[in-house]
């Protein structure tokens, strides 16, 4: 059963034009009916999952959303004695928080930390105040660089993001701004290519022409120099945008990638456990109101299939560096593992150097990773996807 749980928050001050994440705007948010609904949605897993002898100790908990950091620190604390309580922690547990480096938040660092969060992500998505306005941050750089400091002190492990091929983006641009942000010493580093999402304000930006994209051969050329200084710096990608010392990965994230169990509870929170997906309602108020109806906050539980399951399993795990197991994926399904892939796709991407293999397990090269999306879609089994 699930090893790994997520805690979705789902209230920010303000909403990115690039972000298309469960996240409102809310004036007021009532911190004790929240705290109550998230307690009783964590009851109703830790219910499906069994008696507490038979549950496995929680190896990892992340706290998404939103702006999880704007969490007064005795709901977070809370949250994590309850969830101790009810399936036992790891030694050594990774907690993680995402937080928005604006001062404000800050200021909580020292108050989180000591209700037991031993890991942060902050959201900085960029180093220059200009490129800050842009993506419709409310923090400045130096703001950033302030908040980033104050986490190095008092967290464990500091993650911060980056978003990179921006509509102009130069060479030099990026990889003057990269070497800044290896030269800030955190042991992980999030760098992901902007994509415009559908739904999103930049969406209709760029349907009314008010800007183009960047060129997806001049993101690649950034990605490839990406790959290339965060290596010969010592933080190695071990997933297409993340990156970290070794021994420094997030062990969350792994989970999803690894394609393992996991229990999601919050609005709009996704799980997996037993070959069942879950789905929370999205709209905290719907939301709130199922969990006080139902004691749980979900909208959807449905059964997977053995080959949704193993598609799903491929396309998490070839984002990975190490790759997928065919032969481990293949038996804990019950699915013979010459099935699993289209062996005439898997041998021509081969050819072309884009996909190793090494026994029975495979995964994209360094060459292929930037043509990620079309690779899994030409070497997952059609009869897969279609199961």
């Amino acid at each position: 059963m699930a090893r790994a749980l997520y805690i979705h928050w789902p209230f920010c001050a303000k909403k990115c034009p690039y972000c298309d994440f469960n996240s409102h705007v809310r004036d007021n948010v009532d911190v004790e009916s929240w705290k109550k609904a998230l307690i009783a949605d964590m009851h109703a897993e830790a219910q499906v999952a069994g008696d507490v002898a038979d549950r496995e100790t929680l190896t990892s908990i992340f706290f998404g959303g939103g702006t999880p950091s704007l969490m007064p620190p005795h709901l977070v604390e809370t949250l994590l004695n309850e969830a101790e309580q009810l399936w036992g922690f790891d030694e050594g547990i990774e907690i993680t928080l995402e937080a928005n480096p604006s001062s404000v938040e800050a200021a909580n660092f020292a108050g989180i930390a000591q209700a037991g969060v031993n890991r942060v992500s902050l959201g900085v998505q960029s180093l220059e105040d200009e490129t800050l306005r842009w993506l419709g941050r409310l923090h400045g750089a130096d703001e950033a660089l302030a908040a980033l400091e104050i986490a190095q002190a008092k967290f464990e492990r500091v993650n911060f993001d980056v978003i990179y091929a921006l509509p102009g983006q130069t060479i030099d641009q990026w990889e003057a701004q990269l070497s800044r942000a290896l030269g800030l010493g955190t042991s992980h580093l999030s760098l992901y290519q902007l994509t415009i999402e559908p739904g999103t304000r930049f969406a209709t930006d760029v349907r009314r022409g008010l800007f183009a994209p960047l060129d997806d051969d001049e993101a690649a050329e950034l990605f490839a120099i990406t790959q290339a200084k965060t290596a010969a710096h010592g933080l190695p990608s071990y997933e297409i945008s993340n990156h970290a010392r070794i021994g420094e990965e997030s062990r969350h994230n792994l989970t999803y990638w690894r394609y393992q169990d996991y229990v999601g509870i919050g609005p709009g929170a996704h799980g997996r456990r037993g070959g069942f997906a879950t789905t929370r309602h999205k709209k905290p108020e719907n939301y709130l109101k199922a969990v006080s109806a139902r004691a749980h906050g979900i909208a959807e539980q449905r059964s997977l299939s053995k080959g949704e399951q193993a598609s799903e399993a491929l396309l998490m795990g070839l984002r990975l560096v190490e790759g997928i197991d065919l032969g481990d994926l293949g038996g804990r399904l019950g699915i013979d593992a010459g099935a699993l892939i289209n062996a005439k796709k898997r041998d021509h991407l081969g050819s072309l150097g884009l996909l190793w293999t090494e026994k029975t397990r495979i995964g994209v090269t360094g060459k292929g990773l930037p043509l990620l999306d079309a690779i899994l879609g030409e070497l997952v089994a059609e009869e897969l996807v279609l199961s």
